[in-house]
């Protein structure tokens, strides 16, 4: 069975992505108030948009549509590494808990890339 045939439950992209959510947000939770609703937000958002993604595309059963989808996934991925470094940069979490959440995120990254690299073949 191929990627487009299985359920997005299936993909093991999909389930580290939805891994990957909890842990953004205990970071989340050791941001000051005033940017809970500003960078807290945007965070929610693009890491959900991760694996929201993945299952969005491959629901849709067309090869084309999941890989565009597969790439705004990246996009999402990208984007909430961006947004972790901010706030480390800030001074929101420490070196370490940043780390840890990169490292999770490696994690999705690559079945994600080998994913679109076998979608385009």
């Amino acid at each position: 069975m191929t990627e487009a045939q299985q359920g997005y439950r299936d993909l093991v992209v999909w389930q580290r992505a939805v891994d990957l959510v909890p842990k953004v947000y205990g970071l989340l939770k050791r941001l000051p108030v005033g940017e809970r609703y500003a960078l807290g937000d945007q965070l929610r958002r693009a890491v959900v948009s991760v694996a929201a993604n993945v299952a969005e595309g491959q629901a849709r059963q067309h090869r084309k549509e999941f890989l565009q989808h597969l790439w705004i996934a990246r996009g999402s991925l990208a984007e909430t590494e961006t947004l972790l470094v901010v706030g480390h940069r800030l001074g929101y979490w420490p070196e370490q808990d940043l780390e840890c959440v990169l490292a999770a995120m490696a994690e999705v990254r690559r079945p994600l890339q080998g994913l679109i690299n076998r979608m385009q073949a």
